[in-house]
Order: structure tokens, then C-alpha cells, then sequence
């Protein structure tokens, strides 16, 4: 029996968002081949889409929509579907993002993920070597929790970088001068601040890593610390008020939220 037979829809979204694919083509009449055809895929991919082996793509679901005449039935499944290509373990900081009121994040060698542009996510995740397909997915699974922001009520973002994070090109200029307009771009929203720890700062209180702190509409904030293999998220009162005061003796040395945009502006200048 076909890995796509064993499929239990109700098991998770994914599943479910398969064996519908897969029940609806077949009841229409068209093979994999055709359908990956029209939603410029490799038939192989969609093979593997409708096992629950790799995640849908935004364009496939666009895609089946019009086909099945199912309205927005995929395209409303589909930003469910992605936080799939999250590991099991981020995930529910993911949710607790989509809950948070505020958010603070200190990064030290990349622009935090809720910032990055399409091409320079896409480098940052090829430069672990990743597959094609992973990378696409976690690409467009990045840029959809990005969304947050752009809400009715988006949450205060606060981003300390260290300047090492605007030294850090990837492979092309191009990529990282859009990548720094973007950011500047960002700052001018009044929901976000931009600060920037200059070299000259020398040592400061972020040398433990990076973190993002999130007060949340609800219960208790948290603290998620990034690690090398996975991260962790962190609940306990004493290490809130600890990455709290971190953040505050961050924001203390960081130069101001203007001539952080013009340190930016002039970095992306010299690209």
C-alpha cells in the first residue's frame, strides 16, 4: 500500500491538507502530473505532498483552490500547514509569538527572523547546507510568521543588533544592502525600534548569545534563548527578570534609535 493510503487525515494538518489534495484531484480527474503541471512543480514533489512527506506551497494551494473551485479552502489551510516546516520544538514558540503584546530580541550574528527579507533568509538557511525543498519551505514558513507584524494590532517590537550583525554579508551585496534598507524601513514603523551596540561598546551584557523576551496577552512572559542544536524556551520568574535586565543594559549601551538608522544607512551605503 502507498505511503499516501496510510495517511490518517485527522492525525495532524498536514494530513489532513494531503489526503483532501489527494482525494479532490483524483475525484476531478487529473493525475499528479497534470496538476504539478499547472502549479509548476515537479510531479515528483507533489508526489511527495500528497504523502504528507513535504509541505504544500503557497502558489500549489492558490493552485488547487482554482481547480477544485474550493474558494479559499487550501490557501486557508496552507498557514497552518507550514509551521510544519518548524522543528517540533519551535513550534510553540511560534504560537506564543502569535500571542505576545511585545516582543524584545537582541541578535548578534543575523537580522532576527520576524526582519528578514526573502533573499537574505534564503541565504542564512542555505549556509547550513540544506536541501533545495527544505530551504523553500522554511523560507516561506519564515516570511509567513512575519505576518504577525503586519496585524491591526501588531505587537512593540524592540531589536537590539550587535554591529557584527551588520558586518555579517551574506554571499552577495545586493542581498545585504536590501536586506539593511528593509531594516531601516522597519524602524520607521512606529510599532518598532531599532537600536544598534556599536563596536566601540566593547563587551556588553548580550555576550551569552542571543534571545527574545515576549510579554504575552495572556499569563506569564517568557524568554526563548537560541542553542546549536535547539532552543529553549524559558518561564521561571527569576530568568525572565534576568533576561529583562540583560535587555535594559543593552538598550543603555546601543546607540540611539536615530543614529542606529544612520549607522545602518551608512552600512548599507558602503555595499
Amino acid at each position: 500500500m502507498a505511503y499516501a493510503e496510510k495517511l490518517d487525515p485527522s492525525s495532524s494538518v498536514l494530513a489532513f491538507y494531503a489526503t483532501d489534495l489527494r482525494r479532490r484531484r483524483e475525484a476531478s480527474g487529473l493525475t499528479q502530473r497534470a496538476l504539478a503541471g499547472q502549479a509548476l512543480m515537479a510531479p515528483s514533489l507533489l508526489n511527495k505532498i500528497e504523502a504528507g512527506l513535504r509541505l504544500p506551497t503557497k502558489d500549489l494551494s492558490e493552485v488547487a483552490d482554482s481547480v477544485f473551485g474550493t474558494a479559499d479552502h487550501f490557501q486557508r489551510l496552507w498557514p497552518l500547514v507550514i509551521k510544519y516546516a518548524y522543528p517540533a520544538w519551535f513550534r510553540p514558540y511560534v504560537d506564543l509569538e502569535e500571542a505576545a503584546t511585545a516582543i524584545r530580541s537582541f541578535q548578534v550574528q543575523v537580522v532576527p527572523g520576524l526582519l528578514q527579507t526573502e533573499e537574505y533568509a534564503r541565504a542564512v538557511l542555505a549556509a547550513r547546507r540544506l536541501d533545495r525543498e527544505t530551504v523553500d519551505e522554511q523560507v516561506a514558513a519564515r516570511l509567513q510568521r512575519q505576518h504577525v507584524l503586519n496585524g491591526r494590532t501588531p505587537p512593540e517590537l524592540w531589536v537590539v543588533l550587535d554591529e557584527n550583525v551588520l558586518r555579517r554579508p551574506p554571499s552577495g551585496a545586493e542581498v545585504m544592502r536590501a536586506q539593511l534598507e528593509s531594516l531601516i524601513t522597519a524602524a520607521e514603523r512606529p510599532s518598532t525600534v531599532v537600536q544598534v551596540v556599536p563596536f566601540s561598546a566593547g563587551l556588553h551584557a548580550g555576550v551569552g548569545g542571543p534571545f527574545s523576551a515576549l510579554t504575552l496577552d495572556e499569563g506569564p512572559s517568557i524568554v526563548y534563548v537560541d542553542g546549536f542544536l535547539q532552543g529553549q524556551i524559558l518561564a521561571d520568574p527569576a530568568q525572565v527578570k534576568a533576561a529583562a535586565r540583560a535587555y535594559d543594559l543593552l538598550t543603555a549601551v546601543a546607540l540611539p534609535p536615530d543614529a542606529s538608522i544612520d549607522l545602518i544607512a551608512a552600512v548599507a551605503k558602503e555595499l
